[in-house]
């Protein structure tokens, strides 16, 4: 039997939950396979990603209807259960009756008939509470159930942001990211793009918010007139300020977003080599670039930890790490629930690249270190160590964005777009 939007959601939760991936690369794929139309496409989207978003505060609502600890029961149940309850709680344009009805004629799908009385009860117990969800006194079992993230993640976000601001973080994680596209100045003007009802972002030239859900899907994103791409590495570009006619290294470049940034920026005069270290995101750099008629990007696969001798000395290199992409986690909400013993090792690997990367650079050259995480030790900790290994590199204040240090932490407490950290450098000429 064909799936319904309902039963491929609680088939990806399943997927997501138990053998992990991203949800947005799980649901891209599930989507394609499908025979769901357009509108039950969204549906399902819409109630995979609003499980996942939410799923602690669904556990906990859960947990308050029955006696036993909800991680023990059926896997198919408990996620047929979190698909009701979600809907209940944040879905207004499903009547109550059909989020309850429906949730619970998912028990014959899935073959547990025998917890439909369960999962019934549990729903319409909710309803009768009004749906009020019942905190707990403790206050960080409170936050957890609140913003729906593990107690100790927001707890150590909010020791090195602060504990409002990590409370408006969490919180607006839970809210629907924007849409935000470059302009490819090359090729088109505002004028060009009209279709795509843009609003300038005003905190990057050619940033836009869009309220047109699937761009890539518009004439003219085909014609390359923009790029899909979150005002946060916008900004990293921003704070690089390549220059026309000069090198410029982008040593963590896949999908290719920031490359691209770079090149029109340097108005696609001089040479921006783009690596990475798998084949098949080269290839994504490569078709972008196409796409966007920016032949100045020279795209590799290449070890961000290893040397080449054989490459130029660059005017300025951006030095994105790999980290734990907890600023993205309004669009990858799985990775908040990741244990923080997985990202341990993190800042190693980040310095190795980042020490490597500096070697390719000038003297009186420019280098910006990144992420896409708020937290210190992926952050600030990695700058200050190597700051300390290399007394000829220096911090450049980013007065561009109203900080006297050299580097930042940016959150929706400054404007709409990721979670992300951003350090420049200069090295002694």
């Amino acid at each position: 039997m064909a799936d319904t939007a309902r039963s491929l959601a609680v088939r990806l939760l399943l997927r997501t939950f138990t053998a992990g991936g991203y949800s947005n690369l799980l649901l891209d794929q599930a989507l394609e396979a499908s025979d769901l139309n357009p509108a039950d496409k969204r549906l399902c989207a819409m109630l995979y990603y609003g499980v996942t978003e939410r799923f602690l505060t669904l556990e906990h609502i859960a947990g308050c209807y029955t006696n036993r600890p909800v991680g023990k029961l059926d896997r198919e149940v408990r996620f047929i259960l979190y698909l009701g309850l979600y809907q209940l709680l944040c879905c207004e344009k499903i009547p109550d009756r059909a989020a309850v009805s429906e949730t619970v004629a998912l028990t014959g799908v899935f073959r547990k008939k025998s917890a439909s009385g369960f999962v019934n009860a549990v729903l319409r117990s909710f309803l009768r509470d009004g749906k009020a969800i019942r905190y707990p006194a403790d206050k960080w079992a409170k936050k957890q159930a609140e913003f729906s993230a593990p107690a100790d993640l927001i707890q150590k976000v909010s020791e090195q942001l602060g504990e409002e601001r990590a409370d408006r973080f969490f919180a607006n994680a839970l809210l629907p990211p924007p849409v935000t596209i470059r302009l490819n100045q090359l090729r088109a003007q505002e004028s060009d793009i009209t279709n795509l009802h843009p609003t300038p972002c005003g905190d990057a030239a050619y940033a836009y918010f869009t309220k047109t859900a699937d761009v890539s899907r518009t004439e003219s994103y085909r014609k390359g007139l923009f790029h899909v791409q979150d005002l946060a590495p916008q900004l990293c570009c921003k704070a690089l300020d390549p220059q026309p006619g000069e090198i410029v290294f982008d040593v963590c470049a896949a999908p290719g977003g920031k490359t691209f940034t770079i090149a029109e920026m340097m108005e696609n005069r001089g040479t921006v080599y783009a690596f990475d270290l798998h084949p098949n995101r080269v290839k994504l750099i490569k078709d972008g670039a196409a796409r966007l008629g920016l032949d100045c990007i020279r795209a590799e696969s290449q070890d961000a930890k290893q040397f080449r001798d054989d490459l130029p000395q660059a005017d300025r290199v951006l030095c994105d790490v790999p980290c734990s992409g907890l600023g993205v986690i309004r669009r990858k909400p799985e990775i908040k629930y990741k244990p923080l013993s997985d990202f341990a090792g993190l800042p190693g690997i980040q310095y190795d690249i980042l020490e490597n990367a500096s070697r390719y650079l000038k003297p009186g050259g420019t280098l910006v270190y990144a992420t896409c995480t708020v937290l210190h030790e992926e952050n600030e900790a990695v700058l200050e160590k190597f700051l300390a290994a290399h007394p000829d590199f220096s911090p450049v204040p980013l007065t561009e964005f109203h900080c006297s240090e050299g580097y930042k932490t940016f959150t929706c407490d400054d404007c709409d777009c990721d979670g992300f950290f951003v350090g420049r450098l200069k090295k002694e000429g």
